[in-house]
């Protein structure tokens, strides 16, 4: 069933994508290509400045003591949205823009040593 599933999104996905283009093509005429060309600029550049940031994320969790899934999960959220901005179509542009935006819930951790209880001291003896 799962298989089933699957397949008919693979198949309606690009259909859907299809439908909307011709809808909106009527509508913006050839305003919809440099639409389409502007999206695939913007998912190419999100992309390319995500490749670059992506150690510096890394290393920054690791330094900070937070969780390293949160900063792969972040690079992966915009390497998702770039991707689906390079899919040429319209709804595609639109989940890319939900991903972009929606805020995710962080997994980062208080700070490594979790278990310190500051404060002062003294030794009687």
């Amino acid at each position: 069933m799962r298989l089933i599933l699957l397949l008919l999104a693979l198949v309606a996905f690009p259909l859907l994508e299809i439908w909307g283009l011709v809808q909106l093509g009527r509508v913006m005429g050839l305003w919809l290509l440099a639409l389409l060309a502007a999206s695939a600029f913007l998912g190419w550049a999100l992309i390319r400045g995500e490749r670059r940031l992506f150690a510096a994320r890394l290393e920054r969790a690791h330094a900070g003591g937070d969780m390293l899934l949160s900063a792969l999960l972040d690079s992966g959220r915009q390497f998702l949205a770039g991707a689906l901005l390079l899919f040429p179509g319209v709804v595609s542009d639109v989940l890319a823009l939900i991903v972009l935006v929606l805020p995710w819930k962080s997994l980062r951790s208080e700070r490594r040593d979790e278990g310190v209880i500051e404060g002062e001291y003294r030794r009687l003896d």
